[in-house]
């Protein structure tokens, strides 16, 4: 790697690892959560499955509306406008806040809708209680991301990464008491874990509202409240022109996988658990990806800023190569421990055979899966959302989910043909968005 690319590369990585750490431990929740539903048994891991699909498109896009904050946020910084900084601030929690209260009172009403999916009735039983908790975890954890995504832009990332770490341990054992009913609380099973994560969100948010009101840090864009929190439907428009083709993008990824999740449930519960715990250890391996990206994109944002395109540009390589290096190193662990990792969430001989054997077409899209966030990230942060947003629609949706489902029903692949169509879909969005990203990074 070219020294100046070395150096990016390394500034990159520095703001990235709390970013990283944040999401690990983030996602760290949802495969503990897997992993101690699953030893209830593998009914209840296919319940936890099938909630996880459904929730993932409304949520993700709920996570994109938030993305606005930290762009918008990053490039103001940049300029030094505390000013503005607040203003957006103030802004975009509030977009959020009234995004998260949709989003949970749709899925909350709509938790039903888990009996008309063609599931087995047992597990679709099993989950629509853990749905309606999940639901109203949305609103604590949307607005705990809106927070976040404000600190971030301001390069402030080990505030949220910090609570996200302490989180977890936090959330492990409000799981052991409530899952499996210790120290004389009510074992609750499956519904436990929900109330696990949505206590565990709750103080997450408070926690880092409160840093944010009343630590010195963040005491700058506080004190201009009088001036600047109020809400204006020019901000409103300026944050929804970044925030809803950021929502469709990831919407439209995540709607890939909870759909493909959804379609592997009609063939068996079996399957379904496996594809479940093939799509945690992958997830795991994503958020890497996820805070690269993030960490590239608030750096690109503060560069074109200043319209340097020669920095824009060293800054997208260098990031691209090390996801590169990154999907490499994950597809060689899933590989040399696809019979090992299964294990950790269940104990069901099918499953752990059906969960290896989807481990290793995970280790193959690991690096596109890298390149592609990471493109996706960089495009946002020259503000260009729109072409990126019809490019992921068409290499997930024209390809990737017809070719998993062909594959799926019209071969003896099964729920292997599904995963074939990941690496399709994945494949075209790596091309078409880091093509997409080298041509634009030109012409600021």
């Amino acid at each position: 790697m070219h020294l100046s690319l070395w150096t990016e590369a390394k500034s990159t990585l520095r703001l990235s690892f709390p970013i990283i750490l944040g999401e690990l431990a983030q996602m760290a929740l949802h495969i503990i959560d897997t992993a101690m539903v699953g030893a209830l048994g593998y009914k209840q891991l296919a319940a936890g499955a099938l909630v996880l699909a459904v929730l993932n498109i409304p949520f993700v896009i709920g996570i994109g509306m938030t993305i606005s904050v930290s762009q918008l946020v990053s490039m103001s910084h940049g300029r030094k406008d505390a000013q503005k900084v607040s203003h957006y601030f103030y802004n975009g929690f509030w977009l959020c806040a009234v995004t998260a209260v949709v989003i949970s009172l749709a899925l909350v009403l709509g938790k039903n809708v888990l009996f008309h999916l063609k599931q087995d009735p047992e597990v679709a039983a099993l989950a629509v209680p853990f749905l309606e908790l999940m639901g109203w975890s949305v609103i604590p954890m949307l607005l705990f991301m809106s927070l976040k995504q404000f600190t971030d832009g301001l390069e402030r990332t080990r505030t949220a990464m910090v609570i996200s770490l302490v989180a977890l341990p936090v959330n492990i054992f409000i799981n052991w008491l409530l899952i499996f009913g210790n120290w004389g609380f009510p074992r609750l099973e499956l519904p436990g874990a929900g109330w696990g994560t949505l206590i565990t969100r709750s103080l997450m948010f408070f926690t880092l509202g409160a840093v944010i009101l009343w630590h010195p840090l963040f005491r700058r864009y506080i004190i201009v409240r009088k001036n600047q929190w109020k809400l204006r439907l020019k901000t409103i428009k300026e944050l929804l022109h970044i925030g809803v083709p950021s929502s469709l993008q990831v919407g439209m990824e995540g709607g890939a996988f909870a759909v493909s999740g959804i379609i592997i449930g009609t063939i068996g519960a079996t399957e379904q658990a496996a594809h479940q715990i093939a799509l945690s250890c992958a997830s795991f391996t994503f958020m890497v990806s996820m805070g690269l990206a993030q960490g590239s994109s608030i750096r690109v944002s503060n560069a074109y800023g200043g319209r340097n395109s020669l920095k824009i540009t060293a800054i997208g390589k260098s990031t691209l190569i090390t996801a590169l290096l990154y999907g490499t190193l994950c597809a060689a662990i899933f590989i040399s421990f696809r019979n090992i990792l299964p294990v950790a969430f269940n104990e069901n001989t099918s499953v752990i055979r059906m969960a290896a054997l989807l481990l290793i077409y995970a280790a193959v899209f690991q690096i596109s899966d890298a390149t592609q966030a990471i493109a996706a990230g960089l495009l946002r942060g020259i503000k260009d959302v729109k072409v990126p947003t019809l490019l992921i629609g068409i290499a997930y949706w024209i390809v990737g989910i017809p070719v998993g489902y062909v594959l799926a029903f019209n071969t003896s692949l099964g729920a292997s043909g599904i995963w074939i169509g990941f690496i399709a879909g994945l494949s075209c969005s790596s091309l078409f968005l880091c093509y997409r990203f080298l041509r634009m990074a030109k012409k600021v």
